[in-house]
């Protein structure tokens, strides 16, 4: 059966950072959709200006972590902090780590998982801008390519797409993670 794999994000995602992911998964065999606050299309942002849009494939009320195998964040400053206000993306988040299913995160996207409260002794890594936040919020942050914790994957930016994508195919394909926790 083929694997599902949920991404996350809504207006002010980093481009780079949902579609060379998406393509990779795609191109390993998954199923991938695109999770947002509301229906039809998100925009992305590229290079400090308004991009592309995306289709939604389903909204928050219409999914849920059981529905998937791994959960993808993609960055961008106002995606993150966007959805860290929604209960409702907290909420999709936190039941992937209650289910040991394998979450990725790039960029600034750990800012969501801070609000989400999952991030407490975990080691990863993030944009240098939101290392303070994530060692406030009592992450072991590190400044690495691509971190691997117990099935979460963390990575900076959009340098490290091709060690982050190699990473989240490889924790897809393992599957569970007994020991991945919130």
């Amino acid at each position: 059966m083929k694997k599902r794999i949920a991404i996350l994000a809504t207006n002010g995602f980093e481009e780079s950072e949902l579609k060379s992911p998406k393509e990779a998964m795609e191109a390993a065999g998954f199923q991938v959709e695109i999770i947002s606050e509301n229906s039809g299309k998100i925009k992305s942002w590229n290079d400090g200006n308004w991009s592309n849009e995306y289709n939604v494939d389903k909204t928050l009320s219409q999914v849920n972590a059981n529905d998937y195998n791994a959960l993808m964040l993609p960055g961008g400053v106002i995606n993150p902090d966007k959805l860290r206000r929604n209960e409702n993306a907290l909420t999709f988040i936190r039941d992937f780590f209650k289910q040991h299913k394998p979450v990725a995160a790039i960029c600034h996207a750990p800012w969501t998982l801070i609000s989400a409260d999952v991030v407490k002794g975990r080691k990863m890594t993030s944009f240098s801008s939101i290392k303070d936040d994530l060692i406030n919020a009592g992450a072991n942050w590190v400044d690495e390519e691509v971190v691997c914790d117990e099935g979460f994957v963390t990575s900076r930016n959009p340098d490290d797409l091709p060690a982050f994508n190699a990473k989240l195919i490889e924790e897809i394909k393992e599957g569970k993670h007994e020991l991945q926790h919130a």
